[in-house]
């Protein structure tokens, strides 16, 4: 007995060790984490991916550990109290974040075309549109929280508890900014792993404070929410203080921060559509929050436990989405058109490949994922109903937010932006307004979801082949000119 028993250790110890050399073989293989236009794009596509994935999951983790604390050692209260900021949270950040994509291409592009001085205007005036744009945003979600969260429907017995968060929270916003545009930047010349490592620090730091000021100092959402803003300032400033020590053109020299008025129109060019999609995405979902709002402080617990849960599934499809407009922006720098066609090709791969893998996942252990934020059985069951819905129909959530990263980084940014608008957020507002208000039930409401992704995802997928039709015939009438000046 004891023999069988050796034998299966050593056995899983060559697998683990196997495994291991198996994926450092793969890493070292694919190390270069920008496209050169040469050999397989799978490999290098997933490595680049990798750690803006585990960036977002650590950025998802601040919300995570707020709501899990609270729903833990604070009550039923606090989770829904938080739980209800999120949508709103998002509908005033999204532009400023979405314009961080114009900071991707720009510098993506000019670093591939060999412009040092260009890439260097475009990293000191994205460096001062977050500022700027970080204190814009902590100033409106100070002033405006509270009556917004009572235009939403917030219920009585939460609603001074999620003002509260909401405004502490927006302290954090200036930071906020600073990481997510100088992250970018760092993306942009194919570094997505520093950006990695100083969220893992603080996202460390955020856990233990919150833990430290909710069981120790016995606060409540007050204590998370400045978890969430000591964590994020110390984010901003490794990520500041990473690129003054960088050799060569994404250097950061405080001396030089000013706004380059070409490379602010080029980067709001590309970037505001972005945001603006962003932006009336997430007002779409202040709606359906609202409509989730109408049924009580148990459903909002249980769409929100379900909803950061689900999360963690969309960060993977939204590192696809930065890997594709950084390797597509590289491509249209270095006039590679065709090999954007493979780029679409392996991200579509990519997303069938984890929605199987991680969709499959949340659906089988749904219910003991949704018991670390509460224990309460109804939050659970109304949670598992989301799940089971979402998670049918997350594939096309996937392509609906890959496909326009093509777009972006091919240049086209209005297409996508009217297609999110008319495919997604036009018609939750339809659905809300008919289907919803004939049948006010949970299913019919959280149906809205997968409607929309698949026609949205459907309008994505046709202005991509468009776009890309459009590059090639470019090329093409440019040809014949490069050849008669020969």
């Amino acid at each position: 007995m004891k023999s069988c028993e050796g034998n299966r250790k050593v056995m899983l110890l060559l697998i683990v060790e196997n495994a291991k050399k198996a994926y450092f073989h793969f890493i070292l293989k694919y190390r270069h984490h920008t496209d050169d236009g040469d050999g397989p794009l799978f490999g290098k596509l997933l490595v680049f991916s990798l750690p803006i994935m585990a960036m977002n999951i650590l950025q998802l983790l601040f919300n995570t550990a707020d709501m899990v604390v609270v729903g833990r050692f604070s009550g039923g209260d606090a989770l829904a109290a938080v739980g209800a900021t999120g949508a709103l949270i998002n509908l005033i950040i999204t532009l400023f974040t979405g314009l961080s994509v114009g900071t991707s291409v720009v510098v993506a592009r000019d670093y591939a075309a060999g412009d040092a001085d260009a890439v260097s205007r475009s990293v000191h005036t994205s460096i001062v549109l977050s500022m700027i744009g970080g204190l814009i945003v902590m100033a409106v979600g100070i002033a405006f929280c509270g009556p917004l969260l009572v235009m939403m429907g917030t219920p009585e017995n939460i609603l001074g508890l999620a003002v509260l968060y909401m405004r502490i929270y927006f302290v954090s916003m200036p930071a906020n900014m600073v990481f997510t545009f100088g992250a970018a930047i760092m993306r942009s010349v194919g570094d997505s792993r520093r950006p990695m490592y100083f969220l893992g620090v603080t996202g460390i730091l955020h856990v233990v404070l919150n833990l430290f000021f909710v069981i120790v100092l016995h606060m409540s959402v007050d204590g998370v929410a400045w978890s969430t803003v000591i964590s994020q300032y110390l984010s901003a400033l490794l990520i500041l203080f990473s690129l003054s020590r960088y050799d060569g053109a994404i250097r950061f020299i405080p001396r030089k921060l000013r706004a380059d008025k070409e490379k602010l129109k080029e980067l709001i060019r590309i970037g505001l559509p972005a945001g603006l999609q962003g932006l009336l995405f997430s007002i779409s979902n202040v709606l359906i929050q609202s409509a989730v709002n109408s049924f009580g402080s148990t459903m909002i617990a249980a769409n929100a436990a379900a909803m950061n849960i689900e999360n963690y599934i969309g960060t993977v499809m939204l590192a696809y989405y930065n890997a594709v407009v950084t390797f597509t922006a590289q491509s249209m720098g270095a006039k590679k058109y065709s090999r954007i066609d493979n780029i679409a090709k392996v991200s579509t791969v990519l997303v069938f490949i984890t929605w199987i893998l991680l969709g499959g996942a949340t659906v089988l252990f749904g219910r003991p994922l949704l018991g670390i934020f509460t224990s309460d059985p109804k939050v659970i069951e109304l949670g598992m109903l989301r799940l089971y819905i979402i998670m049918i129909s997350f594939v096309a959530c996937g392509i609906m937010d890959v496909y326009p990263g093509l777009s972006y980084g091919m240049g086209y940014s209005i297409s996508p932006m009217l297609c999110t608008l008319v495919g997604a957020c036009l018609l939750r507002m339809v659905w809300l307004a008919t289907i919803f208000a004939w049948y006010p039930a949970e299913l019919v409401l959280f149906a809205a979801y997968p409607v929309t992704w698949v026609l949205a995802g459907a309008g994505q997928v046709v202005i991509f082949f468009y776009a890309r039709q459009q590059i090639h015939k470019q090329a093409a009438a440019a040809q014949p000119i490069a050849e008669s000046e020969l």
